[in-house]
């Protein structure tokens, strides 16, 4: 009995999160520059290449021009895939590999603050992707209002954290890096064929459309679009709620799972 409410128990939040976050920068920052060119050239050659390659055969998309309605999806694929990586491939190895979370815990620290710090580290490398994005954005002039266009800030931070959150529950039930590949193929790539990113998800079967409205990507891709036009988005309390509902629940299911697995 004890043992279950030690793995269902809510998160222990506290300030103690920030030195993990802290730590996993010092490591980043002597690398820098090739992890920023690298999480960039992936969606950097299919918003400029797609954008202006099959953008100059379309007409306007969603009453804006092909390019604009590429790159404002770009923003949301960027935000999600950059909190992906993370939360898999860099906490597993910190997790799993170097063993460097079981060397923090042996401070006065808990599992609780350790996640929450790769959480918020997550966040903050998928808020430098979306920037990134933002200004190839204002560097095109593909905007309507600058001024919209800075709310697209906190809007990337919440995606981050969204798929952070999700990322991390696969992390918890993951053997190897191998098993990651089927959460892309299951999960991440169907989003971005789904979700709008690459064209209107109107364009979909009705079936498919009802499964697109609820999937976190879909969420994300509602609110960036309109604010990259200028205007204000539709349901932002829904899109909003349903990004912090996935990212919390994701967080909280990764938490006891990962709790279950390091007490084996």
């Amino acid at each position: 009995m004890i043992y279950v409410i030690k793995l269902l128990h809510l998160p222990q939040l506290s300030w103690r999160f920030i030195p993990v976050w802290h730590r996993n920068y010092l490591v980043w920052k002597k690398l820098a520059i090739p992890a920023i060119l690298g999480n960039l050239a992936d969606p950097m050659l299919y918003m400029l290449g797609l954008g202006y390659g099959l953008g100059s055969l379309l007409p306007d998309v969603g009453g804006m021009p092909y390019l604009t309605f590429l790159a404002a999806g770009t923003v949301a694929y960027s935000t999600m895939n950059a909190a992906t990586f993370e939360v898999l491939y860099s906490s597993f190895s910190r997790m799993h590999v170097q063993r460097t979370w079981d060397a923090i815990m042996n401070a006065p620290m808990t599992l609780d603050d350790v996640m929450l710090g790769e959480l918020t580290w997550a966040l903050t490398k998928s808020l430098l992707s979306g920037l990134a994005i933002l200004a190839v954005i204002w560097g095109l002039g593909l905007f309507g209002n600058f001024w919209m266009t800075l709310w697209i800030i906190p809007v990337v931070a919440l995606v981050g954290f969204c798929f952070g959150g999700m990322g991390l529950v696969m992390n918890a039930v993951s053997p190897s890096y191998d098993f990651f590949l089927y959460y892309f193929s299951l999960v991440i790539t169907p989003m971005v064929l789904l979700c709008g990113v690459f064209f209107p998800v109107t364009q979909l079967p009705e079936a498919v459309q009802r499964v697109s409205a609820w999937l976190p990507l879909t969420h994300a891709i509602d609110l960036v679009r309109p604010l990259v036009t200028g205007n204000v988005p539709d349901a932002i309390g829904l899109h909003v709620a349903a990004l912090l509902i996935y990212g919390s629940l994701g967080y909280v299911i990764a938490l006891a799972l990962t709790r279950r697995r390091l007490l084996k």
